[in-house]
């Protein structure tokens, strides 16, 4: 979605939900670089095409940070709520041979 139409693009509140509970909820605002630095940067090394989306960096609730750890498995269902934009829901497969 172009920033034009998004109220305040430098800060999104962000949810990631794995099988629907919350494991992280943060705010782009505290990203250490921002989006138009971020772009720069990878425009720099690849192309972009239009629906490409650039997954960077993460808010606290990692699942190698938790105790015990907790790391994604087949079946599990990842959404991401970014207020102003949508959800994105990733359903997770086991890794192609295993």
């Amino acid at each position: 979605m172009p920033k034009e139409f998004v109220a305040n693009p430098a800060a999104f509140h962000i949810v990631t939900k794995v099988n629907g509970v919350v494991k992280q909820d943060g705010n782009t605002k505290n990203l250490i670089w921002d989006e138009a630095h971020m772009v720069r940067y990878l425009t720099s090394i690849l192309t972009l095409y239009p629906g490409d989306v650039i997954s960077s960096g993460t808010p606290d609730g990692v699942g190698a940070g938790r105790k015990p750890p907790e790391f994604l498995k087949p079946g599990d269902v990842v959404t991401i709520d970014s207020d102003g934009i949508g959800t994105l829901t990733t359903p997770m497969k086991a890794a192609a041979g295993s």
